[in-house]
């Protein structure tokens, strides 16, 4: 049996890079997966449902389930139409990963309000967007997995991204938020903070890319054991435990928060 045999899966921003690797590691291990890609440029520019629809085909080749939702999670209403495809395709929803995302690099001082709203409203907005309906769901069901994304962008800042780096810092808060919250309905949040070798990454000065040499695929592992059963003591008995965690590869490291939990269990 697949670690994950019986689970349905939603991953944003699925039709490249870690998400697209999450997506097929989820599946490989017995998830169903809803792909969720606007297919959009880096800089969120001209939209395309190809991406989604082509990580759909990849897994289904390898035996696998899956449907393809290219909605964009910067608004409410795409995002709810991501979570009603796991309910109404599936029959349910287990996990949810967050890796939806874009750049638009600007000094603070050179920002435009229409840059600095896009980036934020597609990655921390877009967080919310699909966290509200899903916690609802897990709420009800007394179990889920959801799996948010920050950067060493957010967590140490980044010259020319005040943006990104406002979005980045801003999930870790909203993951912190929504583990206390969902603790007592067996629901855990965790946030980790990756090093891979993307689309992203590209656009990075030569030094600061020397740190992301590891391919997307090292990092769907570690996104496959949070969502999976065997991360239920992540939730343990007197506490939740809301994770920063650095990815380089097969190695785990940086930063570890546990937060007091609130009500009962």
């Amino acid at each position: 049996m697949g670690l994950l045999d019986g689970k349905v899966a939603v991953v944003t921003g699925a039709g490249s890079g870690i998400g697209r690797a999450v997506a097929l590691g989820l599946a490989d291990t017995g998830a169903r997966v809803v792909v969720n890609d606007y297919g959009v440029s880096v800089d969120g520019r001209e939209p395309s449902s190809a991406p989604a629809e082509a990580v759909v085909k990849e897994i289904a080749a390898q035996g696998g389930h899956a449907v393809a939702v290219a909605e964009s999670v910067a608004t409410m209403a795409g995002g709810r139409t991501v979570i009603e495809a796991a309910l109404q395709t599936f029959g349910g929803l287990h996990v949810l990963v967050c890796c939806a995302g874009i750049l638009r690099e600007r000094m603070i001082f050179n920002m435009s309000e229409e840059e600095w709203d896009a980036v934020i409203a597609v990655h921390l907005k877009g967080h919310f967007t699909v966290m509200q309906p899903a916690t609802r769901h897990m709420r009800e069901h007394r179990a889920g997995r959801i799996i948010t994304f920050t950067s060493a962008a957010g967590l140490e800042g980044s010259p020319g991204q005040p943006n990104y780096s406002a979005a980045k810092e801003g999930i870790v808060g909203l993951t912190r938020s929504t583990a206390l919250a969902m603790a007592k309905y067996g629901v855990t949040v965790n946030c980790i903070s990756p090093t891979a070798e993307t689309r992203m990454t590209q656009r990075l000065p030569d030094e600061r890319r020397g740190q992301a040499m590891a391919p997307p695929e090292a990092i769907a592992p570690v996104v496959t054991f949070l969502a999976s059963d065997r991360a239920a003591h992540v939730l343990c008995s007197m506490a939740v435990t809301a994770t920063c965690v650095g990815t380089s590869g097969s190695t785990a490291t940086g930063r570890k928060e546990t937060l007091s939990r609130r009500g009962n269990p």
